[in-house]
């Protein structure tokens, strides 16, 4: 029997060329994987009919937009995971749902390999190999750009050599990965560090400098799940599909950082995540009024490791899992409601309610009516500093001698 492998497949130049490729370099029938993240574009018939026409001998198509923006989204959400401070882990959530999708064709087609387009420089080479690893122990990975050596001038070579049905056209300066979390831009121009990204680069969002008049809209939560917008319940795919509009169109959610990756080099990197941090912002405030404090503390660092874990590729690992549960758990209070403003480039909230608040009007105000015993005070900071203080008294003693 011939041998299957599975592909990744996009649609694109590289994966359309991989197919016949992975073909002829390991005599392997192709099964192309479509898994539509919500990254728009062409239709998933349209990309299912391209893979069949570059010769794959099956081609496995499959709408996961609230199967990514349920399970991998909304924990990204509840985790207010951003990584190194910045980045809403947009690619890097993908991953695991289409690695999900990969294995279970290779099962439903009886294929012993994956493969995937990424090249040795990259995470999501791991993020791939990782899941596949953890899901199917059994499968083995190649990847034809890093493995077979398939560089993109070969790619276009190979596609006008057969006649393969896609555009070939050599001027595509960015590297572009994008799903309805948000849009991740980097190569070319924007290599060079000094360089500011040029207003081609966006797509999610508009030019923050001339926004139009301020956007208020209020955010509706459920332990930690947003369930509408401006009083009208929405599925949370429809949720960031609306934030991913009206923020887009203020011009929230650009991000230009360098970032560590995982093979050990900085990279640059342009986002578009205006959804995204619209929802970030606003679960974060509300979770301000609903957590208590040593418990948000610890939190913030839970929610760092977590976007570490997922950048690294780990999002099947048992720390994650561990993680998972301690931040679900902080969830249970986290229900009400944000009113934010929406205007050039910003994301401001201004209003804050939820039955499950620890917000306590009568001990915070300053005014008549404050229940707060301010005699205690004195003795609690006496009691508070005590430690330092001794410590201090030993330091001086010390320096003395």
């Amino acid at each position: 029997m011939t041998d299957r492998i599975v592909l990744a497949y996009s649609g694109g130049l590289d994966t359309s060329v991989a197919i016949g490729w992975i073909g002829e370099a390991t005599g392997a029938e192709v099964i192309a994987v479509a898994v539509d993240v919500g990254q728009g574009g062409e239709s998933l018939e349209t990309i299912r009919q391209r893979a069949l026409g570059c010769g794959a001998v099956e081609a496995y198509v499959a709408d996961a937009r609230d199967e990514f923006a349920n399970e991998y989204c909304m924990p990204t959400l509840k985790a207010n995971a951003l990584y190194q401070g910045h980045y809403p882990l947009v690619s890097a959530i993908s991953r695991p749902v289409i690695v999900k999708h990969l294995v279970r064709a290779a099962r439903e087609f009886g294929a012993s390999t994956v493969s995937h387009g990424c090249t040795g420089k990259g995470n999501d080479q791991v993020r791939f190999e990782v899941g596949i690893q953890t899901l199917g122990p059994d499968l083995k990975c190649i990847a034809p750009v890093r493995d077979l050596a398939l560089t993109r001038d070969k790619a276009i070579a190979f596609a006008e050599e057969k006649g393969l049905p896609i555009e070939t056209t050599k001027k595509n300066p960015y590297s572009i990965d994008q799903n309805v979390w948000g849009r991740a831009v980097e190569t070319g121009y924007l290599e060079d560090i000094w360089n500011g990204p040029t207003k081609d680069i966006y797509d999610y969002t508009a030019t923050p400098e001339f926004p139009p008049a301020p956007d208020e809209v209020t955010i509706t939560f459920r332990s930690g799940v947003p369930v509408a917008v401006d009083g009208v319940a929405l599925s949370p795919l429809a949720i960031i599909q609306e934030l991913n509009r009206r923020a887009g169109a203020q011009g929230v959610g650009r991000i230009d950082v360098v970032e560590d990756r995982l093979v050990g080099i900085k990279s640059r990197e342009i986002y578009e995540a205006p959804g995204a941090m619209a929802l970030i912002t606003a679960h974060k405030h509300l979770e301000d009024i609903t957590i208590e404090r040593e418990q948000a503390r610890f939190k913030a660092t839970v929610g760092q490791r977590w976007s570490e874990l997922v950048y690294d590729g780990q999002w099947f690992s048992p720390l994650k899992r561990s993680l998972d549960a301690f931040i679900e758990d902080t969830q249970q209070h986290v229900s009400g409601n944000i009113r934010m403003t929406l205007h050039g480039g910003a994301a401001v909230v201004n209003g804050r309610r939820s039955d499950s608040s620890l917000y306590d009007f009568d001990l915070a105000t300053y005014d008549t009516g404050d229940t707060f015993d301010q005699s205690q005070a004195k003795g609690f900071i006496e009691l508070w500093g005590m430690s330092s203080k001794v410590a201090s008294r030993r330091d001086q003693r010390v320096a003395g001698k």
